[in-house]
């Protein structure tokens, strides 16, 4: 069957009514959804290659979509209230088990790497996989989040996000934990649009911005070794237009070499291994993001999977991601991202 997106206005129009009677409305659209959904992940699995598919950790990740297919359709229609809590209830326990499948991915397909020939068949699976698999949780913890009453806040969409705020919060984030690793971290200018405010939906930048300030933060301590407390600032820079908001973060870490431009963007190419050769360097810096949420993103970095993920995500909500290098100067990370009520067609989800 086909899936039915959902563009984030419908989202935000339908999330509110007298009588509750959007939250019934809300979740039957899921019951009949969310199957679909999971029926073509299932399929993607067992598209994959046969010696692929055998690989324990795949297996386990196959093994947790068929029973969530199972637990859905097998769920009665949802008829009042009392059902609908019961739904929820499920939808909780399945975002809860599915929490790692991301790491449990790129482990699997780190394990069986050599038996990869075809590696456009495993970026087309895992770009499919992993937005599938945002869209699901975004429609799924939108539900969830219909019936808390939060100001601001309808479902997962922020009525006035700024996205000044998102930017500090993660960038406080990467810093506490950029300074425990090596003692120090760049201070981080914010400018541009900075007092802008608009409808948005928080939950894919709280995945994309750790990743990208991270990277900046790393190669920024990493390539100023020798003076770690006399390091440049990074920039992050806010344009916010009718049709698109974009964000730059521009820092001094040396740039990206020419050799690895083309494949910082394929899944498993890091450069965390080569860069802990400098015994000053504390590798485990990477691990920064499991403090994320955990729930959401266990640790991404020596993967290799922070940035591909970033920009299939950017790409799914109608966006880009892409960047500029300045060999030995630093990199400009461009992320742009359509908004949900521009003068455009909006994305689906």
């Amino acid at each position: 069957m086909p899936s039915v997106r959902l563009t984030p206005t419908t989202m935000l129009y339908s999330g509110r009514s007298q009588d509750g009677s959007h939250i019934l409305k809300s979740a039957r659209y899921l019951h009949k959804e969310l199957p679909v959904r999971i029926a073509h992940r299932i399929k993607g699995f067992r598209s994959l290659p046969f010696i692929i598919g055998c690989n324990p950790t795949i297996l386990h990740v196959h093994e947790l979509y068929i029973r969530a297919f199972q637990k859905l359709s097998d769920f009665p229609a949802i008829t009042d209230h009392e059902v609908e809590s019961q739904y929820c209830k499920l939808l909780r326990q399945l975002l809860d088990d599915h929490k790692d499948v991301v790491t449990q991915l790129a482990e699997g397909l780190r394990e069986s790497r050599k038996h990869i020939q075809d590696e456009k068949v495993i970026r087309y699976f895992l770009d499919k996989t992993l937005t599938s698999r945002l869209g699901i949780r975004m429609l799924a913890t939108h539900h969830l989040s219909l019936h808390e009453d939060r100001p601001d806040f309808v479902g997962i969409i922020c009525t006035r996000l700024s996205p000044k705020k998102i930017i500090e919060k993660w960038v406080d984030f990467a810093r506490r934990l950029c300074e425990h690793k090596y003692g120090n971290a760049p201070r981080v200018r914010i400018n541009g649009h900075v007092a802008a405010r608009f409808p948005f939906i928080p939950m894919p930048l709280d995945y994309i911005l750790p990743e990208l300030l991270k990277n900046s933060m790393r190669a920024t301590m990493e390539s100023h070794i020798e003076t770690p407390y006399n390091v440049p600032d990074i920039s992050i820079t806010i344009a916010n237009n009718d049709i698109d908001l974009i964000i730059r973060i521009s820092d001094r870490g040396g740039g990206i070499p020419h050799d690895h431009l083309e494949r910082v963007m394929d899944y498993h190419f890091t450069t965390a291994e080569t860069s802990t050769q400098d015994p000053r360097i504390n590798p485990i810096f990477g691990n920064m993001v499991d403090m994320v949420n955990s729930g959401q993103s266990g640790p991404m970095h020596g993967f290799g999977f922070g940035l591909p993920t970033s920009r299939a995500y950017a790409e799914y909500l109608g966006g880009s991601l892409c960047i500029q290098s300045l060999q030995g100067i630093g990199a400009d990370v461009y992320l742009r991202l359509k908004h949900i009520d521009g003068k455009e067609e909006s994305f689906r989800i």
